[in-house]
């Protein structure tokens, strides 16, 4: 498990309503490791949200076990998990979540700013993140006077600014056209192939899931494929 950014082992997720038990994963194994770029996919009720939440530290299982850069998290309290996720893990969201009465940079900063890094080190890190995703210009607009192609440019370089271990982009083309879709697409390819960049995307569109080598399919809860990404699984 040296180079694995993450693992989920026998991770069982049951939910109960009134007395009926729900299990919306059963017995799921997952390896990622350093430098991958894996997309998630599955229809609704196939479990792939519940999967994002394990993946991305937001939930807890109810059997099995989540590691993180080789760290057993399983059964860490919220609060230490909410540490955890905001020094190893980079979201991107469909709503781009934003601050709106932040500016670019403050926004991209937020990461750095909670986790005390130094003034100087802020200052570098932003603008080499704004010139990485093409917003060098804009660094003093609020998010209402940019496109949502901008904006999801800016939650990009905001999950990159502390450096983490894994990028976990949920249905980050959501909210976008076609052209914008492309386009923020071939710059988390970029980010993966130039930068190296550990990339775990959650998608439910058949077109942005070929963009990852490597695909993994939920279905009732279980892993029915995991293994390379071939595009004609998709008919493309």
């Amino acid at each position: 498990m040296a180079n694995a950014v993450l693992e989920l082992r026998d991770v069982w997720k049951i939910y109960k309503m009134d007395s009926v038990e729900v299990p919306a994963l059963r017995g799921v194994n997952m390896k990622i490791d350093k430098g991958e770029f894996v997309t998630v996919v599955g229809a609704s009720g196939s479990g792939k949200s519940t999967a994002l939440n394990m993946i991305g530290a937001l939930d807890v299982p109810t059997k099995g076990s989540v590691f993180l850069d080789g760290a057993n998290i399983t059964d860490l309290q919220e609060s230490e998990l909410a540490r955890i996720r905001g020094k190893k893990i980079g979201f991107v969201f469909q709503t781009f979540n934003l601050y709106p009465t932040l500016n670019v940079f403050e926004n991209i900063a937020l990461p750095m700013k909670i986790h005390e890094f130094e003034e100087e080190k802020i200052s570098s890190t932003v603008s080499e993140l704004a010139k990485l995703v093409g917003l060098e210009q804009r660094l003093k607009h609020l998010p209402t006077q940019l496109s949502g192609g901008e904006r999801q440019r800016v939650a990009i370089a905001r999950a990159l600014s502390a450096d983490p271990s894994m990028v976990l982009a949920d249905e980050p083309t959501g909210n976008l056209d076609t052209k914008t879709s492309l386009e923020i697409m071939a710059l988390l390819v970029d980010l993966h192939e130039k930068q190296g960049k550990t990339i775990v995307l959650v998608t439910h569109e058949p077109d942005i899931a070929t963009y990852a080598e490597r695909l993994i399919e939920l279905k009732d809860g279980k892993i029915i494929y995991d293994g390379k990404n071939k595009k004609q699984r998709f008919g493309s």
